[in-house]
């Protein structure tokens, strides 16, 4: 089954194209990485699929269900969960009640309104943050931990709503050498049933994680393929290198 099916997805702002004609479709199970330079349409994408934006034109199949014209929620409701490339975090909570708040869909509203966690939500949110190797610092307030491991908590938030199809907009960005070999592991260890999108600017630094590139250039797809094919063709060292 195809996890997700884009057809035609265009989007424009004061006239211009953000998203140009693009389709594309990908398998239950697979990794895709999306790559581009800045301004390629990347984030765009994402806030389409999600439901952020509104297409102008063009259709989304989530697992086989037409979903372009669905609100968000009901986009998550089937299976669809993302993290942000700018980290949109609780700092003063910790990060146990961070990932409960996820679990508990309540993403907008303070945790101090709830009084304490239910113990099965508090376990729940334990054994999340214990897949990114957080469950040491539970406890801690976001506001105390390091910039990797708040993006190790964005994906804990995301992998506690049990996706079907995740997506990671840029989770290596602004990370050092050893947070980002990390995240990668904390990335490689989600299994197979949640199929993951994940949006990058450097190529370098993600290619090893995919099954599948597809390479976006001011809003358009400009190559797709495996990571060999991607490499090798020369509109793809056009874009990157200039040449």
């Amino acid at each position: 089954m195809e996890a997700l099916h884009i057809q035609g997805l265009k989007k424009s702002f004061g006239g211009l194209p953000a998203i140009a004609d693009v389709s594309l479709s990908i398998q239950e199970g697979e990794r895709r990485l999306i790559i581009g330079p800045n301004g390629a349409g990347k984030t765009t994408l994402f806030n389409l699929l999600t439901g952020d934006l509104p297409a102008d034109a063009g259709s989304i199949l989530l697992f086989e269900s037409n979903v372009t014209r669905l609100a968000t929620h009901k986009r998550v409701h089937l299976g669809l969960a993302r993290t942000y490339q700018i980290i949109t975090l609780f700092p003063r909570d910790t990060l146990v009640h961070n990932v409960a708040l996820s679990l508990l869909g309540l993403s907008r509203v303070r945790w101090n309104s709830f009084g304490s966690l239910p113990d099965s939500i508090y376990e729940s949110a334990l054994a999340v943050l214990a897949r990114v190797g957080l469950e040491a610092l539970a406890e801690r307030p976001i506001a105390e931990v390091a910039y990797g491991e708040k993006r190790r908590v964005e994906i804990a938030m995301a992998l506690a709503q049990k996706p079907r199809l995740l997506l990671l907009d840029e989770p290596l960005a602004g990370l050092s050498r050893e947070e980002r070999g990390t995240v990668k592991q904390v990335i490689g260890a989600i299994p197979r049933e949640t199929t993951v999108v994940m949006i990058e600017h450097d190529m370098d630094t993600a290619l090893d994680m995919a099954d599948r590139i597809t390479v976006l250039h001011y809003g358009r797809v400009i190559v797709e393929g495996t990571r060999a094919e991607v490499v090798a063709d020369p509109k793809t060292r056009e874009v990157y290198l200039g040449h």
